[in-house]
């Protein structure tokens, strides 16, 4: 029996098995390995600074990774839990913490090199720290629109109140006016009557 794969050999790779239907059945397995096929999670991350910066790299291809080493700028490997950094890492995946992050000292590229049986590879995430103000602007310039707005109706409405006081004393003056001629004639009547 003989199969054919189409394309890349990493994005295939892993234990294919193909099974005789006798009495009884008959199993047998294929493997089809490669070096590591490492892809950022995102290639570039952002966070603030303080905050949590969270980098991912996968590798999908098979065997799965014996060893992940992260490293900054092509300077020494980041050691796990030293410091300010947290390294999670299994076969397919790892992820590096950085806690609070600082714009000076964690702004760069973030390498991240995966091993196996067959070789290694690796693939970069860049990592931006935006000041904490950066986050407050947006907030800022909604305030700001709506104080405008605010003052804008206020100085409006303020021009308008004086046309307006008088527009009410004018219509509420006239049913007085009526009122106490409507009282004048029903005193006259009542004289009258008498």
């Amino acid at each position: 029996v003989s199969g054919r794969i189409e394309g890349k050999m990493e994005e295939h790779s892993g234990i294919y098995e193909c099974v005789y239907e006798t009495n009884p059945v008959i199993k047998g397995q294929v493997n089809i390995s490669v070096a590591p096929q490492v892809t950022a999670y995102k290639k570039s991350e952002h966070g603030n600074e303080g905050d949590t910066g969270v980098l991912i790299c996968k590798n999908p291809s098979f065997p799965p990774v014996s060893s992940w080493t992260w490293y900054k700028n092509g300077q020494e490997p980041i050691i796990n839990a030293s410091g300010r950094y947290i390294i999670k890492s299994n076969g397919s995946k790892t992820e590096l913490r950085i806690l609070k992050l600082n714009i000076q000292e964690d702004t760069g590229d973030y390498h991240c090199n995966a091993t196996n049986s067959y070789g290694s590879g690796d693939a970069t995430v860049n990592l931006r720290v935006r000041s904490r103000l950066a986050a407050l602007w947006p907030f800022l310039g909604i305030v700001a629109e709506v104080l405008v707005l605010v003052t804008i109706i206020f100085i409006y409405e303020k021009r308008r109140k004086p046309d307006e006081v008088l527009d009410d004393d004018d219509g509420g003056s006239a049913p007085l006016k009526s009122n106490a001629t409507n009282h004048k004639d029903k005193n006259v009547r009542q004289r009258n009557a008498n």
